[in-house]
């Protein structure tokens, strides 16, 4: 599904990714830990197009990507949930959803699916995004993803600041989402356990750079959490 290689990213001066491979695959959850600052969220940036690379390929489905612009990965199937949810605080969970929608025509429905997959904005369609919870804005954030129905679904650290119980809600959508096999997912987090149990896949990174990687079951094998302490 998703295939990157040996891409480098730079700030200015600085190289901030080196040479970072890794592979999604459909029905998978590939996670990517690291400490902060070593560029997990510029890897998925640029698999976004929303900073350029330097060099090295993003293929998606076989049909290399990097050159297009963030829209154009949008409708080659990519759904981002950035770091900070950034819905659109003054409109509705209703509105919000649509914007998931804005490359489709103006009739298409809300997917009924991601109602079943988060009750609660069902009952808030009329609510405006600012006014929910953390908990809440968050699940709006990928549901806003999985509107126009991604084949890579990109998560950026989706438990930050979430209380524990949508926690466990957010880590049951994401594997139901996999289990399904036509969606390759990228997550992006912080919160060891978390990771440890949705991994299929796993990256470490460390200093812009690929430290490890290897099967989700191996993690605690191959000392992952160790690698990762901050």
């Amino acid at each position: 599904m998703l295939n990157v290689k040996n891409i480098n990213q730079y700030y200015g001066g600085s190289h901030i990714l080196r040479d970072v491979s890794l592979n999604a695959r459909p029905g998978k959850v590939t996670v990517i830990l690291g400490r902060n600052g070593v560029g997990k969220t510029t890897l998925l940036k640029s698999l976004m197009g929303l900073v350029p690379i330097r060099s090295g390929s993003i293929e998606l489905d076989g049909k290399a990507i990097q050159n297009a612009t963030p829209y154009e990965r949008a409708r080659a199937g990519i759904g981002f949930v950035p770091q900070g949810r950034e819905i659109f605080a003054r409109l509705t969970v209703e509105e919000n959803l649509r914007m998931g929608l804005a490359y489709k025509s103006a009739n298409t429905p809300i997917p009924v699916e991601l109602f079943d997959l988060f009750p609660v904005l069902k009952q808030m369609l009329g609510r405006r995004g600012g006014d929910l919870s953390g908990g809440q804005q968050q699940q709006l954030a990928i549901a806003r993803a999985l509107a126009a129905g991604p084949r890579l679904l990109v998560l950026d650290e989706p438990t930050e600041g979430i209380q524990p119980s949508i926690i466990k809600d957010i880590g049951r959508v994401i594997r139901m989402l996999a289990d399904r096999g036509d969606m390759a997912i990228v997550l992006v987090e912080q919160y060891y356990d978390f990771a440890r149990d949705l991994a299929d896949d796993y990256v470490v990174m460390e200093r812009g750079a690929v430290l490890a990687r290897g099967l989700g079951p191996n993690m605690e094998i191959d000392g992952v959490r160790e690698l990762v302490a901050i």
